[in-house]
């Protein structure tokens, strides 16, 4: 089975979209065994037509003017395998939990493996309604330090089919430094607060529909009846109670007579 066709000269076209100088750029590493990036050429397209020619790019293979260009790309790869690996060992273990209580979406801060986490059981921190957990990672904090990284750990998790990623910086209470009291006898906590990383994403699949409710509206009258109530199409009483038969319901109901003034 041939999956190459010549065109009308018979010639074989390959690498559709790159172009002449970056093919004889990377056509230089199976002569010379090294790549060296033109100046007219971004590292970026170089690295796309690498990754399309299956050519390995990495620093024994590149040589590249721009330094600062070829080392994000190699940050770059080298975050994406750091990251899939964190995903696996620290981050995929509390979806599951999330998974196992029902949740379709998990919420993680990030803290150092030296933060200490002591809430008073009696007056815990207002977290509000979402459901946060944590997860004990100097090297996943230092990670997030980089906003590039967290563009890569967004696409990854793209990629794997996550929803709804938000990624970024918040605080989260660690101990309570304080109780005051207030007005009126009640307790004000004053907690400590630090800020950590923090990650969230959703698999639920009809976020959509989870957010809408039907209500279905009946006839102003009062029904005692389930049966009546929930009938499709509903049931037609009249004054006694009884059912009215469908051809006895009327299409239009007759308008009331006014009386003319003056009458």
């Amino acid at each position: 089975l041939e999956f190459t066709h010549p065109n009308e000269r018979g010639e074989y076209e390959v690498a559709e979209g790159i172009s002449a100088t970056v093919f004889r750029a990377i056509l230089e590493y199976y002569r010379l065994g090294s790549i060296r990036c033109p100046p007219t050429v971004s590292v970026q397209e170089l690295r796309e037509a690498c990754d399309y020619l299956l050519v390995p790019f990495d620093a024994n293979t590149v040589r590249c003017q721009n330094l600062r260009g070829l080392l994000h790309e190699l940050s770059n790869e080298g975050a994406r395998r750091q990251f899939e690996s964190f995903l696996e060992r620290l981050i995929l273990p509390l979806m599951v939990e999330s998974a196992q209580r029902g949740d379709r979406e998990c919420h993680v801060v990030v803290l150092l493996d030296d933060d200490s986490v002591e809430w008073d059981e009696q007056y815990p921190p207002q977290m509000g309604d979402e459901y946060s957990q944590t997860v004990l990672s100097t090297p996943l904090y230092r990670f997030f330090k980089y906003i590039e990284n967290r563009d890569v750990a967004k696409q990854v998790m793209k990629e794997r089919g996550l929803k709804k990623i938000r990624l970024g910086v918040e605080g989260y209470p660690t101990y309570k430094e304080k109780v005051r009291k207030r007005p009126g006898g009640r307790a004000e906590v004053i907690y400590n607060y630090v800020q950590r990383p923090f990650i969230h994403m959703s698999w639920e699949k009809e976020e959509a529909k989870s957010r809408h409710v039907d209500f279905q509206c009946f006839k102003s009258k009062s029904v005692t009846n389930l049966a009546e109530a929930t009938a499709d199409p509903v049931i037609e009483l009249d004054a006694n109670r009884d059912r009215v038969r469908d051809d006895e319901v009327p299409d239009v109901l007759p308008e009331p007579e006014v009386e003319a003034e003056g009458q």
